[in-house]
């Protein structure tokens, strides 16, 4: 290197960060007085080790914490120093504590010389990396003021924290300042997970949870091989000012079918759009409750805001969030819908209930909810986004003890007998499964849309990344293609035999038998019917859609718009698809009697084509318009199978009641031919179906 790279003041001085905890500089000092200075900043505290080396002459090296941030050396801020004669070597090793350090190498008398400056910073793991070796913390209560820690997580080891508590009450644990994506677990004594919080990018992690008496740890784990520093902030509250309780003149108790809820007699409520909606707590009432309702506008950076800009993060006496076990607070917000709400309650009294928001934003912190996965067209999903499913997700992704049934054309593959890329592994029955029906595979857009591999790094993101798969072939009536009674059956059985809830997609019309809807008699608790209502455009619901008329454990599905339609044209967010019989897109949702609820059509999707004249499949790629009220059905299939996921206790009618009272209504108020109860809303009917599980 050249001379003087290294700045010749404590204000100048070369500025670097530490790559994987090491660095080494060449340079030169020379003339009497001259001197070198370097910058670097540690997040946590560490080990820190400097070797000066290869010099030609006399220099020496200062370690130095410029505390009162003026620029100079005043004294007691040199912290370390090497002086040894000649031409041998410096060396410095010192413990140092989270901050700014300066490095002063300078020349002795007129010596010049060049050197090597090596330098190296091993953060200082105080945690014990497992649980017999946990930080005892000790006895926290009422008493203890919150406890923080700053502390270091390597890339494949696990930090755990270990406390007693003498009494119940509810604990808060927050992780914050993340150099890197790490997560948090709650386990009760015999190791045995209670809570967790594990936000997918580099955001603060939240868990409030309720204990009894006893010992507890506290595990914090690095995401997909990352390193990081920590801080660690706990606090306990007794059960007389947790977050969930009031004094008895400001609540009462009120009775629901399905569950308990709280209704204050001194609460305001604000409720959002499909848009993304911005909510500002003002704190005028005791209680405030916010609702978003879906965000369309997520892909291009939009968020469902709880904005509470005028106060800081310190201002919130506990953070109560419904993700974590017997988190939220079972809450009645006036629909007589009771839900768990996330909960937030300030020192002064003041209290918070809220859904669907992405963001809450304080003036010192921004604390970010959705979960975001990596597939690279997430963000062009605006379907998932409409239906809040990206807020759903802190709740679950889908539990195997759900099987997803798909009948449909079969699905593609390629010469090889490969799936598209970005698809599950499926069940099938035989060599019942191969899409020969056209040159476009309809089974794999459905399929896609319902349970494309998600988080993944490829393509789409699936509704459900869990739940098990089985398709059926049933259209086209190839050989080896199955009825809708006999494939049901198979489903059916194959469910009874995993012990598993059945959720059965049809994205089709036609088909109709006494054996199929005798099927969907006999299995009202245990098999729900999510059906297409149909593309004609007309008010009469298509065949078997219409047996929602007549069971409740079958749901007719139509399909409706984003902001605009194929040509481009502005739409208004739920509205029903509706084209004129000219142009390319020709088709309309069916409406009528009978028809349950809406979803979004024209989305992007997994897809695979084919020359007719060939036996496979040779192209695999996604298709931005997925179309019409099969691909509003697939949106449905998976998302009552996340409802059903967070509570295998419900039945299918049940479930179908969830969807319909927790979706934004559209057109006239309640229930219309038009609309059905509206548009779904995963994230409401989650928390819905969560309520009823506590109670």
């Amino acid at each position: 290197m050249s001379s003087d790279l290294a700045g010749n003041s404590l204000d100048k001085a070369r500025s670097f960060t530490f790559t994987n905890n090491s660095e080494i500089f060449t340079d030169r000092v020379s003339l009497k007085d001259q001197n070198d200075y370097y910058q670097f900043t540690l997040e946590g505290r560490s080990s820190f080790q400097l070797d000066l080396t290869r010099l030609s002459a006399n220099a020496n090296v200062q370690l130095i914490r410029d505390v009162n941030g003026n620029g100079l050396v005043d004294r007691g801020e040199v912290i370390a120093a090497s002086k040894r004669t000649g031409k041998k070597a410096e060396s410095i090793t010192k413990i140092l504590e989270a901050g700014t350090y300066h490095i002063r190498v300078y020349s002795q008398g007129k010596a010049k010389t060049k050197y090597d400056l090596s330098v190296s910073a091993t953060p200082i793991d105080n945690a014990g990396n497992t649980l017999n070796a946990a930080w005892d913390i000790g006895e926290i209560s009422a008493n203890t003021e919150a406890i923080s820690y700053t502390d270091w997580v390597g890339k494949s080891d696990s930090d755990y924290y270990k406390f007693n508590i003498n009494t119940a009450g509810n604990v808060t644990l927050s992780l914050k300042d993340l150099g890197a994506d790490a997560d948090m677990r709650l386990l009760n004594w015999q190791g045995e997970i209670l809570a967790g919080s594990a936000n997918i990018t580099n955001t603060d992690e939240f868990i409030t949870s309720s204990l009894t008496a006893g010992t507890y740890y506290v595990q914090i784990y690095p995401y997909n091989g990352n390193q990081t520093f920590y801080n660690l902030r706990l606090s306990f509250t007794p059960p007389d000012s947790t977050v969930m309780i009031q004094s008895s003149d400001e609540l009462e108790s009120v009775d629901d079918a399905d569950s308990t809820s709280i209704t204050p007699a001194t609460a305001v409520s604000y409720q959002g759009t499909l848009r993304a909606d911005t909510f500002v707590y003002t704190s005028t009432s005791t209680q405030t409750v916010f609702s978003g309702k879906g965000n369309i506008d997520f892909g291009s950076g939009g968020r469902d805001i709880l904005d509470l800009s005028a106060f800081v993060s310190t201002q919130v006496q506990a953070f109560n969030y419904a993700h974590t076990a017997n988190g939220g607070v079972v809450y009645d917000p006036g629909d007589s819908v009771a839900r768990v709400f996330d909960a937030i309650a300030f020192s002064d009294g003041k209290q918070i209930f809220f859904e669907g928001i992405d963001t809450i934003k304080f003036a010192d912190t921004v604390i970010d909810l959705s979960v975001i996965p990596n597939d690279p067209l997430f963000n062009q999903q605006w379907n998932l986004h409409m239906m809040d499913v990206q807020k759903a997700w802190r709740f679950t992704t889908g539990s195997d003890q759900i099987l997803l049934g798909i009948e449909d054309t079969g699905i593609a593959t390629d010469i090889n007998g490969y799936l598209h890329p970005d698809l599950r592994f499926t069940e099938s029955i035989s060599s019942n499964y191969f899409d020969e029906y056209s040159s476009d595979s309809h089974g794999t857009l459905v399929q896609g849309a319902i349970a494309a591999a998600s988080n993944n790094n490829i393509g789409i993101a699936g509704i459900n990344w869990n739940s098990a798969l089985m398709h059926v072939d049933v259209v086209g009536g190839n050989p080896g293609d199955y009825s809708l009674a006999d494939a049901t059956q198979i489903l059916i059985n194959w469910a009874d035999s995993q012990n598993k809830r059945l959720v059965i997609n049809l994205s089709l019309a036609g088909g109709y038998s006494t054996a199929f809807e005798q099927l969907i008699a006999n299995n009202q608790d245990d098999v729900l019917f999510v059906i297409a209502a149909g593309n004609g455009n007309q008010s009469t619901i298509s065949s078997p859609a219409d047996l929602a008329k007549k069971y409740q454990n079958v749901i007719s599905v139509g399909a409706c718009w984003g902001t605009q339609d194929y040509y481009g044209n502005p739409k208004t967010p739920g509205t029903r698809v509706d084209y004129p019989s000219a142009g390319i897109k020709w088709y309309g949702s069916n409406y009528g009697e009978g028809l349950t609820l809406m979803a979004p059509a024209e989305f992007t999707s997994t897809s695979a084509t084919r020359n007719t004249s060939n036996s496979f499949y040779s192209n695999f790629d996604y298709i931005n318009y997925f179309s019409g009220t099969s691909a509003a059905t697939a949106n449905f299939t998976g998302i009552a199978s996340l409802v059903w996921s967070v509570n295998q206790g419900l039945t299918a009618t049940q479930i179908r009641s969830i969807l319909s009272e927790t979706a934004y209504d559209l057109g006239d108020p309640g229930y219309d031919i038009v609309h059905g109860y509206g548009v779904v809303n995963t994230d409401a009917a989650v928390r819905r179906a969560l309520a009823i599980a506590r109670t």
